[in-house]
């Protein structure tokens, strides 16, 4: 089975679509090397999918006739993903959960007392 397939038939993806064009990014490994949507998945090999900042780590155990229920997708793969790839994606939320885009407006009250406090900081 294509990769862009199984991926798509154990639930990865979304849609096949999205699937073929995470390959053509090289957002999909198997045993180490990217990929194209087209390379023929077997059991035994080890995929490394990268979506959303996280990079899925799992064993091909069998291959599915066609699209599986989110129940039966352990049947075929193995997840192997360490628990530090989660561990940071929620760091990075934390990163990101005072962050203003340059060019959204005037600060805001607490923003200008931040910087200058931050100010008073640095000439003292």
């Amino acid at each position: 089975m294509r990769i862009d397939k199984y991926l798509w038939s154990t639930r990865y993806f979304k849609t096949r679509n999205i699937a073929t064009e995470a390959c053509k990014k090289g957002h999909v490994r198997i045993n180490g090397q990217v990929v194209k949507p087209s390379r023929e998945v077997y059991p035994v090999d080890k995929v490394i999918v990268r979506k959303n900042q996280i990079n899925y780590e799992f064993t091909v155990l069998d291959i599915p006739e066609s699209r599986v229920g989110a129940k039966l997708v352990d049947i075929y793969r193995k997840d192997i993903t360490p628990k530090e790839a989660f561990e940071h994606n929620e760091l990075l939320k934390f990163s990101k959960d005072y962050y203003r885009k340059k060019g959204t407006g005037r600060p805001t009250k607490k923003d200008r007392r931040d910087i200058d406090d931050y100010l008073d900081e640095e000439t003292e």
